[in-house]
């Protein structure tokens, strides 16, 4: 429920192919951009908001729904779809990226909200995630404790802005970029750090 992720989306699906043909482990981490606020979005926020994926549209290309977006009483809480990619990462590893994508594509360009567990659980099946483990993993405790882990994970990196992405050898962390940059400038830096991987 980043907008900028989702501009970013067919970047991280080219990187992401570009990686696993190198033969490299893909780990994702949820970051938590807006969590626990409990109440609805105020007719300012919710301005500001579908101003900025106005602007993340034209800079990117992908598609967003803004008829009817956010619709009033609206809680724009992320921990619930993070919960939701943890769970699944935690199930069905191969079909979190996937989920990540119907997240995204339900939210920004279907208007649904991917903050009701009912939605998550079919964006789940629909991900190739069975559906009952699923369901009956969502709202478990562990659950809650490893999507919190990640957010800490995240901000004890001192990572505030997304999409991230890191590349990590030997223990140690590289930055690849923190927000959008287009595939053009993203393909060969991953390239350059791959080759240098690949020399040990």
């Amino acid at each position: 429920m980043c907008s900028w992720c989702w501009g970013f989306a067919p970047v991280a699906k080219a990187l992401v192919e570009q990686a696993q043909a190198a033969g490299v482990e893909l780990h994702l981490v949820v970051g938590g951009l807006r969590t626990g606020s409990g109440s609805a979005l105020e007719p300012a926020t919710r301005r500001y908001i579908l101003e900025h994926w106005q602007a993340v549209t034209e800079a990117t290309g992908q598609p967003f729904r803004l008829e009817g977006a956010l619709p009033d009483g609206f809680v724009y809480d992320t921990e619930p779809a993070c919960r939701a990619l943890v769970t699944a990462r935690g199930l069905a590893p191969d079909c979190a990226w996937n989920l990540l994508g119907l997240i995204q594509q339900a939210f920004y360009v279907e208007g649904r909200d991917v903050t009701r567990a009912s939605v998550l659980v079919e964006l789940a099946e629909t991900a190739g995630v069975p559906r009952i483990e699923f369901a009956e993993a969502f709202d478990r405790a562990e659950q809650h404790a490893a999507t919190a882990a990640d957010f800490t994970w995240v901000q004890d990196l001192g990572i505030a802005g997304f999409p991230t992405l890191l590349a990590e050898r030997n223990g140690q962390l590289a930055l690849l970029t923190n927000g959008y940059q287009p595939l053009s400038e993203l393909s060969p830096l991953l390239g350059r750090w791959l080759e240098r991987a690949a020399c040990g």
